[in-house]
């Protein structure tokens, strides 16, 4: 299906940048209502032009040129999204990151994206203060306090940042320099865990950006008429290319809100009047739990992208709430390339069929790269027709930029196959795979972290059932050194302060050794066939609140350094 001839962008790839769509959007629509913020106001599409042009200026001025990364970190916001429009404005690289990362972890983020300034919320400049020491780099930060967000009870004093005012550097009425900017150039870096070692900067040109609006516009038959409802975060591709920006693309409105809760999703959904949204698996589980309505069908919402689509309660999720569910495979290094057809009955467990107009995809032998028949399991590999539509490689990593394009195809790491009417079904991470709502967590983080204790001779972390479908929990699985005990509690303690919240172990178990093969290769899968485990502390049934245990932490001090 075309894209809708009324949208303002052809089909000519040298259209494909954000600046461009974000002005001709800006000069067609203007005075029409974009971007809504939950318990804010609404900016109209010429209102987040010109406060992206004033930011853009403002960075202009703080020396960033063509190419340059812009860190941002903070919660949904205005800031965010005219930070991120304002980077591309001035020729820059957006890099905005998870605001819940904290020592080695953001120091990775920021050092690769080889960021000079960060935008960031006031409320975590304590976590920066705790890193300034390793990000040499890092010479600005423009602070601002979003709304809703809790003030820093005091700012730490910055040896060599230098902290700058962002109503100083965003000041309306301001213009950039105009910078050329083309369709191959990189608009965003966005961050993907990887499964066995440290998170990778995906490169995305603006091409890359411009082809998921559009694929999400042609998948959901989205028109300017739509309101989306988006509680993704803007540091995933989700949320700021299928949400924000596909909105934009289409002349719609959005709303965007920053935190979950099962129990007020319908309400919100008729508040707004939102006719589009977007979930992923146990979110979906989540809203299903609650007690039904009488009147759950009567509300706006007739699309939901789902990722995955809940096998249990796939049908009746879509006939309470009158809903087409739109099952979709994707990931951020290739943009979105199955869809659930408008037009066909849901088929379950399948995510979709193939864009075969956009990009070729095989099922493959992970071993031989060989193309397997329908009905084999194997790895999903792509390859896009049009250039520079899939992302350019992990920033700073090169050699595992060689590793995931080998043969001239990119190998996802993921295993499914593909039935013979084309119908496309996700299983499994050929790697290890932990997956915790919707994030992709790496295990190697986690026992990284795990490792600066002292205490702690070697370690695992595993995915274990997490009551909904395709999630888990996280199970640490430690063994200590000689005459060096540590209660879960403590070894809890030590992580708190360096691990993002979703990352911090649910389940710890300390054990006397880890299996492993003759030739002393750890096996995983021993661990994850063992399951959770009488032996297992769980810090939920034990009362352990990781937000209180951080706060707690803070106070005493103890937040970002290291355990003895």
């Amino acid at each position: 299906m075309p894209i809708n001839d009324s949208l303002p962008i052809s089909d000519n790839l040298n259209d494909w940048t954000l600046p461009n769509v974000l002005r001709r959007q800006a000069e067609r629509l203007g005075d029409q209502p974009f971007l809504h913020l939950v318990g804010e106001h609404t900016d109209t599409y010429a209102q987040t032009l010109q406060a992206a042009e004033a930011l853009a200026a403002g960075l202009q001025r703080l020396g960033v040129g063509h190419g340059d990364a812009v860190a941002i970190m903070g919660p949904s916001a205005f800031e965010l999204v005219h930070g991120w429009l304002g980077a591309n404005l001035a020729g820059a690289v957006d890099v905005t990151i998870n605001p819940a990362l904290r020592g080695g972890l953001l120091e990775h983020a920021l050092n690769m994206a080889e960021a000079r300034i960060i935008l960031i919320d006031e409320q975590y400049l304590p976590v920066l203060h705790d890193s300034e020491a390793k990000l040499p780099q890092l010479r600005d930060a423009v602070v601002f306090r979003a709304f809703g967000s809790p003030a820093c009870d005091a700012r730490p004093a910055f040896r060599r940042i230098n902290l700058v005012p962002y109503a100083e550097v965003a000041v309306a009425g301001r213009r950039p320099t105009e910078v050329p900017v083309v369709f191959s150039d990189i608009a965003s870096v966005i961050y993907t865990s990887g499964t066995t070692g440290p998170a990778k900067g995906v490169m995305m040109p603006h091409a890359q950006i411009v082809r998921l609006a559009r694929q999400t516009i042609r998948g959901v038959r989205m028109t300017g008429e739509d309101v989306y409802y988006c509680i993704h975060p803007l540091f995933h591709m989700a949320g700021k290319f299928m949400a924000v920006f596909a909105t934009l693309y289409a002349g719609g409105r959005i709303a965007l809100d920053r935190t979950f809760a099962a129990e007020s999703w319908l309400t919100r959904i008729r508040e707004f009047g939102a006719t589009v949204a977007l979930a992923h698996g146990p979110m979906l589980e989540m809203i299903h739990q609650q007690p039904p309505g009488p009147n759950d069908a009567d509300n706006p919402l007739r699309r939901i992208i789902s990722v995955p689509l809940p096998k249990g309660i796939a049908h009746d999720f879509a006939a309470r709430f009158d809903v087409r569910s739109i099952e979709v495979y994707g990931m951020t290094e290739i943009n979105v390339v199955t869809w659930q057809p408008y037009d066909e009955p849901i088929r379950l467990g399948s995510c979709g069929k193939v864009s075969a107009d956009e990009v070729a995809f095989r099922v493959i032998d992970p071993e031989t790269d060989e193309p397997l028949p329908p009905g084999a399991m194997g790895e999903f590999a792509v390859r896009p027709h049009a250039p520079w539509t899939l992302m350019q490689g992990y920033k700073g990593m090169p050699e595992k930029t060689i590793e995931a394009w080998r043969n001239f195809w990119f190998h996802t790491g993921d295993l499914g196959y593909m039935d013979a009417d084309g119908y496309v079904y996700f299983v499994d991470r050929v790697k290890d795979r932990i997956r915790r709502r919707a994030e992709n967590i790496s295990s190697y983080d986690i026992e990284a972290a795990t490792g600066e204790h002292p205490a702690v001779l070697e370690c695992a972390a595993i995915g274990v059932p997490s009551g909904f479908e395709a999630d888990d929990d996280i199970k640490l699985c430690v063994v200590l050194r000689p005459d060096m005990p540590l209660e879960p509690e403590e070894l809890l303690e030590h992580l708190v302060p360096r691990l993002p919240h979703y990352m911090v172990p649910r389940y710890i178990e300390v054990m006397d050794a880890l299996p492993r093969t003759p030739t002393n290769k750890l096996q995983k899968n021993k661990l994850r066939d063992a399951g959770i485990g009488s032996a297992a502390w769980d810090r939920q049934a034990a009362g352990v609140s990781v937000r209180e245990l951080a706060t707690r932490l803070r106070h005493d001090g103890a937040g970002g350094q290291p355990s003895s």
